[in-house]
């Protein structure tokens, strides 16, 4: 052939594979059918006008056929590859919208059955409604009707036939059902009593037990008012510890707050040798000696705060009344010692700086190795304790000698001499105490 012939069955050859190309593999994706390509010479005045080509550029006159046919060639190249770009990113847009469409469907199909389900009446068949509210009222009203039914019925027999001129069986009938309705009235009539019988019986058992828990109340409180009556003011009382053991002892109820300087004074009388022992002692978590009043032994009287130890010249081992006051600040550790209104001795460098802490056990008559327990018989007091008050000041000499000699009654603001803020324990007891000046007189 000749070479433009060449050249449009080059062209056709190469269009044949960029179609091809478009598909998958052998095997994978055909060709759709129907469709097919046929490869045929055309004239060389009809190449422009079926398939045009781009102008090849001349160079210095007419090419050699091989190099336009090259040429040729390379510009088919290029157009398949642009119409390869094409078909790709053609077939991704197909892809891309046959998804959205599968989703659309996909999307419509559930909302179809969920129209179709919500469409759907429940059928019950006549069932009866499942609310038990529901069953009740329905009930009610079907025996409402039958009730209503033969009250009709019977209106209607009595005005149409008298009872004597109903047949023989039927009036049997009737009595037979009235004498039924008679036992069942009667059964329940039973019923009712025994219920009534056992609700009284339970009652009569209840208000025995409120009687019994009642006069139980009424004897707590008359002892209680007993107990009280021997004290014509709430101050007048004493505590008594007569033996030395570790388990008679009082208490008083209310604690210490923290204190940066405090006023103890007691009345107290002791004939026990050696050493009248624990008059008093507070206690803390982590401190039992927090402070403590101690004769204990043939050593002289001590006191101790914080575990440090001062020792008073304070003689009341005589077995007669005496008023003791104890004084202490924190500011350098200043004490004092009162006996019988008079300042004995005093001194510094107890515990100083230190306050003390709230929150203890404060015992009468035992020394406290833990809070509020572990009491050492050597060390109880033994005797009669009054009047024991605390302040959180230091209480002036003249204001001690005054309460020494009776000339005031000044109860603590801290710890009051009060019966009802102490408690005693293990055999100790409280007794009317002497009066002040019954008091004054023993000394």
């Amino acid at each position: 052939r000749s070479p433009a012939g060449m050249l449009l069955v080059a062209a056709g050859l190469l269009l044949a594979v960029a179609a091809g190309g478009r598909g998958s593999p052998a095997g994978e994706q055909e060709s759709p059918p129907g469709s097919r390509f046929v490869c045929t010479s055309l004239p060389l005045d009809a190449a422009g006008a079926g398939c045009p080509l781009p102008p090849v550029p001349m160079q210095g006159g007419a090419l050699p056929p091989e190099e336009e046919l090259k040429a040729t060639v390379l510009q088919l190249r290029e157009t398949v590859l642009q119409q390869k770009e094409t078909i790709g990113s053609q077939r991704e847009a197909i892809r891309e919208l046959t998804g959205k469409l599968s989703r659309c469907e996909g999307a419509d199909g559930k909302a179809g059955a969920w129209k179709n389900e919500v469409g759907k009446g429940k059928d019950t068949m006549g069932d009866l409604p499942r609310d038990p509210a529901q069953v009740i009222e329905q009930l009610s009203r079907t025996m409402q009707t039958l009730k209503d039914r033969l009250e009709s019925l019977e209106h209607q027999l009595r005005a149409n036939v008298s009872y004597a001129a109903l047949p023989s069986d039927l009036r049997e009938m009737l009595q037979r059902r009235l004498g039924d309705l008679e036992r069942q009235l009667l059964s329940k009539v039973a019923e009712l009593e025994d219920e009534k019988s056992l609700l009284h019986n339970e009652t009569s058992a209840h208000r025995q037990k409120t009687e019994t828990a009642l006069n139980a109340l009424l004897e707590r409180v008359s002892e209680l008012e007993k107990g009280n009556s021997a004290f014509k003011s709430p101050d007048e009382f004493k505590v008594s510890l007569p033996l030395r053991t570790n388990y008679l002892y009082g208490k008083i109820k209310k604690t210490l707050p923290e204190l940066y300087a405090f006023t103890v004074c007691l009345w107290l009388r002791s004939s026990a040798s050696p050493g009248i022992g624990t008059p008093f002692s507070y206690a803390v978590p982590g401190q039992a000696n927090e402070i403590v009043l101690i004769e204990w032994g043939n050593n002289p009287i001590e006191l101790l705060i914080n575990d440090k130890v001062a020792q008073l010249p304070l003689f009341i081992s005589d077995g007669k009344w005496h008023h003791i006051c104890i004084t202490w600040t924190t500011r350098d550790g200043m004490w004092e010692a009162f006996q019988d209104g008079e300042k004995l001795g005093t001194g510094e460098n107890l515990a100083p700086w230190h306050p003390i802490k709230p929150g203890g056990v404060l015992i009468l008559g035992q020394e406290q190795d833990t809070v509020g327990g572990r009491f050492d018989a050597t060390q109880a007091f033994v005797g009669e304790m009054s009047q024991f008050n605390i302040w959180d000041r230091v209480l002036k000499a003249e204001d001690i000698m005054n309460i020494a000699n009776c000339s005031i009654n000044m109860p603590g603001n801290i710890i009051p001499w009060v019966d009802n803020n102490v408690d005693v324990f293990g055999g100790a007891t409280k007794w009317p105490v002497e009066t002040c000046e019954e008091r004054l007189l023993d000394l």
